[in-house]
């Protein structure tokens, strides 16, 4: 195998950020103003033009998308059983558990990693309340498929679409979607807000009760409703939005020509799966997922990367139903599509800014 040295370190991915003197010029006027938090002008403007790109009706912004998952999952009253995947981030799964509700695992497709829609129905239960399917690497989830199983069964829907920012599906938003999406602005996504994340949904009356539970539970200056948390984005985290919004466009560009020059190199090498496009999607090049056929092959590989400076990912392994924290707490299902993929799965290095010169270079290593 040949040696591919580096002096500066290839991570799985790197942060965008905006020109430092666009930020400092975005940050400006916060010291004039004092208002660093609750609800600020930034954030007030974050959250307006997020609603226009995402083509939406509503968006409360939270300071990261965990606390968006936990505060959607309270205020549209969940009860029971949850439909989940075990093929996402410990965030999900820990979503629901943390709300005193049972996660309920489906299988995923082989295809594209979402939940498998041909399963779900045999999961719903007289206790179940909803499914909260993933969309994984900015693949989409089968949509219209759930939107009628769960009508079907009168469910209400929850997205975790910390992956598929600015994805269209046949020229519609995936914010769109089911009762409410929820969104990372973690520093490592597509768009970022360091830390931060959003829900977006239908029901306009909606957002007091998310702004209240974000902040408390207060609705007012002496009136405290609900049991919230604070899940408030400050001013600083808003205007990094501000500014990286205004590039995310270039951004997604810059990452597809990096996933067009992976597809072009690895396409042809025996015993790896790349990822293929969806019918209808408008993909963000999210994550750039290659899954080796033989189990102990990727573990290999990663291993020979790290030797060459060069970091991947096991994502997503392990499956969160394998958790040691879940064990004989709760039924876990059989998921073999996922248990095979998280087996054999590595995602590479992918941003905005990795040089094609390296993209070849990381694929003459895995080529060998």
């Amino acid at each position: 195998m040949m040696k591919y040295k580096k002096n500066n370190l290839i991570q799985v991915t790197r942060s965008s950020m905006p020109p430092t003197v666009e930020y400092i010029e975005e940050i400006k006027d916060i010291w004039d103003s004092h208002w660093l938090t609750n609800n600020g002008v930034k954030h007030n403007k974050l959250e307006a033009e997020l609603q226009h790109y995402l083509h939406v009706p509503n968006v409360t912004l939270f300071s990261n998308g965990h606390l968006a998952l936990e505060t959607a999952i309270v205020a549209l009253n969940l009860t029971g059983e949850v439909i989940t995947t075990p093929f996402t981030f410990a965030s999900t799964t820990h979503a629901i558990v943390r709300n005193g509700l049972t996660p309920v695992f489906c299988d995923i497709n082989v295809d594209d990693y979402t939940i498998d829609v041909n399963k779900l129905e045999s999961l719903i239960t007289d206790k179940t309340s909803a499914i909260l399917p993933v969309h994984v690497y900015g693949n989409v989830c089968n949509v219209k498929e759930i939107e009628r199983i769960a009508k079907k069964h009168n469910l209400k829907v929850i997205y975790d679409a910390a992956h598929a920012f600015g994805v269209t599906v046949d020229d519609e938003g995936v914010a769109n979607y089911g009762d409410a999406s929820m969104f990372s602005f973690h520093a490592t996504k597509v768009f970022n807000t360091i830390e931060g994340g959003a829900l977006t949904f239908k029901d306009t009356k909606l957002k007091d009760i998310l702004n209240s539970y974000k902040n408390f539970g207060i609705t007012g200056q002496e009136s405290v409703e609900y049991v919230g948390g604070n899940g408030k984005m400050n001013e600083f985290q808003a205007a990094m939005g501000l500014c990286n919004l205004r590039h995310v466009g270039e951004e997604i560009n810059k990452r597809k020509l990096v996933v067009e020059r992976y597809i072009k190199q690895l396409s042809r090498i025996e015993g790896i799966k790349l990822p293929q496009p969806q019918n209808g999607v408008r993909s963000n090049y999210a994550y750039f997922p290659v899954v080796f056929n033989e189990k102990f092959s990727r573990n290999e590989m990663l291993e020979i990367l790290k030797e060459n400076n060069i970091i991947a990912r096991k994502y997503f392994y392990p499956l969160t139903s394998s958790f040691e924290c879940y064990q004989d707490q709760f039924t876990i299902q059989e998921t073999p599509v996922a248990a095979y993929i998280a087996d054999r799965v590595l995602t590479l290095p992918l941003y905005a800014d990795l040089s094609l010169e390296d993209v070849d270079k990381i694929c003459e290593i895995i080529r060998g």
